[in-house]
């Protein structure tokens, strides 16, 4: 008889440092994002994270704390 262990291995989404390239961030009002793109100037998500958007935030996750701001907003 042979004994199988398994082991269930959970990992988590941070936004420690240099964390914040990996993510999709959400910005208010999202119009901004638009303006950022066609201007060149920064805007600031909803973690603080402030840059000039140039990338597809589709190909990304959500920011864990854009979204808990976002969802905690949303349910005041």
């Amino acid at each position: 008889m042979t004994t199988v262990e398994t082991t269930e291995q959970v990992t988590r989404d941070t936004t420690q440092d240099g964390d914040h390239e990996k993510f999709a961030h959400v910005v208010v009002p999202a119009s901004a994002v638009t303006e950022a793109y066609i201007t060149g100037t920064p805007v600031t998500a909803l973690c603080g994270k402030t840059w000039v958007p140039n990338r597809d935030p589709n190909r990304y996750q959500v920011c864990p704390t854009c979204q808990e701001i976002l969802d905690a907003a949303r349910s005041a």
